[in-house]
Protein backbone atom coordinates (compact mmCIF):
# COMPACT_ATOMS: atom_id res chain seq x y z
CA UNK A 1 0.00 0.00 0.00
CA UNK A 2 2.66 2.12 1.29
CA UNK A 3 4.92 1.49 -2.13
CA UNK A 4 2.08 2.35 -4.60
CA UNK A 5 1.81 5.90 -2.38
CA UNK A 6 5.93 6.21 -3.19
CA UNK A 7 5.10 4.98 -6.92
CA UNK A 8 2.23 7.32 -7.51
CA UNK A 9 4.64 10.35 -6.08
CA UNK A 10 7.66 8.96 -8.45
CA UNK A 11 9.39 8.59 -5.68
CA UNK A 12 11.45 5.31 -4.36
CA UNK A 13 12.36 4.26 -1.16
CA UNK A 14 15.96 2.99 0.10
CA UNK A 15 15.55 0.30 2.78
CA UNK A 16 18.83 0.22 4.85
CA UNK A 17 19.51 -3.09 6.48
CA UNK A 18 17.88 -4.21 9.55
CA UNK A 19 19.96 -3.32 12.69
CA UNK A 20 18.55 -5.73 15.78
CA UNK A 21 19.13 -3.26 19.09
CA UNK A 22 18.14 -4.72 22.40
CA UNK A 23 16.56 -7.77 20.49
CA UNK A 24 14.40 -5.15 18.70
CA UNK A 25 14.01 -5.31 15.12
CA UNK A 26 14.96 -1.34 13.78
CA UNK A 27 14.08 -1.01 10.17
CA UNK A 28 16.04 2.26 8.51
CA UNK A 29 15.44 4.02 4.99
CA UNK A 30 14.91 6.96 3.17
CA UNK A 31 14.29 8.19 0.62
CA UNK A 32 16.09 8.10 -2.99
CA UNK A 33 15.14 11.25 -4.66
CA UNK A 34 15.89 13.78 -1.44
CA UNK A 35 18.47 11.46 0.48
CA UNK A 36 18.05 14.04 3.57
CA UNK A 37 14.40 12.49 4.27
CA UNK A 38 15.39 9.16 6.43
CA UNK A 39 13.09 7.50 8.98
CA UNK A 40 13.61 4.52 11.51
CA UNK A 41 10.51 2.24 13.06
CA UNK A 42 10.10 -0.52 14.40
CA UNK A 43 8.13 -1.89 11.24
CA UNK A 44 8.38 -1.79 7.68
CA UNK A 45 5.06 -0.33 7.65
CA UNK A 46 5.87 2.04 10.17
CA UNK A 47 8.94 3.43 8.23
CA UNK A 48 7.05 3.72 5.28
CA UNK A 49 4.61 5.59 6.74
CA UNK A 50 6.78 7.53 8.82
CA UNK A 51 8.92 8.80 5.44
CA UNK A 52 5.61 9.64 3.95
CA UNK A 53 5.01 11.75 7.27
CA UNK A 54 8.06 13.11 6.50
CA UNK A 55 7.99 13.82 2.35
CA UNK A 56 4.53 15.38 3.92
CA UNK A 57 6.53 18.07 6.06
CA UNK A 58 8.88 18.69 3.25
CA UNK A 59 6.20 18.86 0.51
CA UNK A 60 3.90 21.70 2.83
CA UNK A 61 7.19 23.54 3.59
CA UNK A 62 8.40 23.80 -0.15
CA UNK A 63 5.03 24.98 -1.09
CA UNK A 64 4.95 27.77 1.50
CA UNK A 65 8.24 29.13 0.56
CA UNK A 66 7.14 28.88 -3.22
CA UNK A 67 3.84 30.70 -2.29
CA UNK A 68 6.34 33.48 -0.58
CA UNK A 69 8.10 33.60 -3.03
CA UNK A 70 5.68 34.26 -6.14
CA UNK A 71 3.91 36.62 -3.41
CA UNK A 72 7.04 38.72 -3.29
CA UNK A 73 7.64 38.97 -6.77
CA UNK A 74 4.06 40.13 -7.72
CA UNK A 75 4.77 42.90 -5.55
CA UNK A 76 7.58 44.00 -7.96
CA UNK A 77 5.42 45.95 -10.66
CA UNK A 78 5.62 48.98 -12.66
CA UNK A 79 3.05 50.65 -9.71
CA UNK A 80 5.43 50.58 -7.32
CA UNK A 81 7.77 52.92 -9.63
CA UNK A 82 7.55 56.65 -10.06
CA UNK A 83 6.96 58.71 -12.95
CA UNK A 84 10.34 59.47 -14.02
CA UNK A 85 11.82 56.03 -12.91
CA UNK A 86 8.94 54.39 -15.38
CA UNK A 87 10.03 56.90 -17.88
CA UNK A 88 13.69 56.06 -17.50
CA UNK A 89 12.74 52.80 -18.65
CA UNK A 90 10.44 53.11 -20.93
CA UNK A 91 10.92 50.90 -23.96
CA UNK A 92 7.49 51.67 -25.85
CA UNK A 93 5.62 49.88 -24.43
CA UNK A 94 2.65 50.10 -22.63
CA UNK A 95 2.89 49.34 -18.67
CA UNK A 96 -0.07 47.82 -16.92
CA UNK A 97 -2.00 50.05 -14.82
CA UNK A 98 -0.34 53.26 -16.55
CA UNK A 99 -1.73 55.47 -18.88
CA UNK A 100 0.08 58.60 -19.81
CA UNK A 101 -1.65 62.46 -20.11
CA UNK A 102 0.01 65.27 -21.51
CA UNK A 103 -1.36 66.92 -18.12
CA UNK A 104 0.85 64.95 -16.09
CA UNK A 105 3.62 65.68 -17.88
CA UNK A 106 6.51 67.27 -15.83
CA UNK A 107 7.89 70.75 -17.10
Amino acid sequence: MFEQQFAALKLTVVELPTEVEADVPIYRGFIRELPFLAAEAHSVQALYRRLLEVYQEYAEEQLAAQAEAEEEAETMTSALLSYEELLKYYDGESFDGFEHNEEDKPV
